[in-house]
């Protein structure tokens, strides 16, 4: 009995089926956690590294240190466009 009602084709379907689920599955976390890095790191230098160096400045200032002046944030886009 060969052909598409031998067990042993429906048994390797099945697994192929399995491993293109767990594939896509792994694909897609991934996908989602680079997303949510981007997000993070960009909320990251918008709102909080902007607040760090001010509260930094006000210390230097209360110490009398010299202090060099806060760098600028550069995005670099996956197309190469810089921001």
């Amino acid at each position: 009995m060969h052909g598409i009602h031998d067990p042993s084709w429906w048994a390797i379907g099945l697994g192929a089926l399995v491993q293109c689920g767990f594939f896509l599955r792994w694909l897609y976390r991934r996908v989602r956690n680079e997303e949510l890095t981007r997000a993070f790191v960009r909320d990251m230098a918008t709102s909080h590294l902007p607040h760090i160096y001010d509260r930094l400045e006000r210390l230097c200032e209360q110490q009398g240190i010299e202090r060099s002046p806060s760098p600028p944030i550069r995005w670099v886009d996956l197309n190469g466009r810089r921001s």
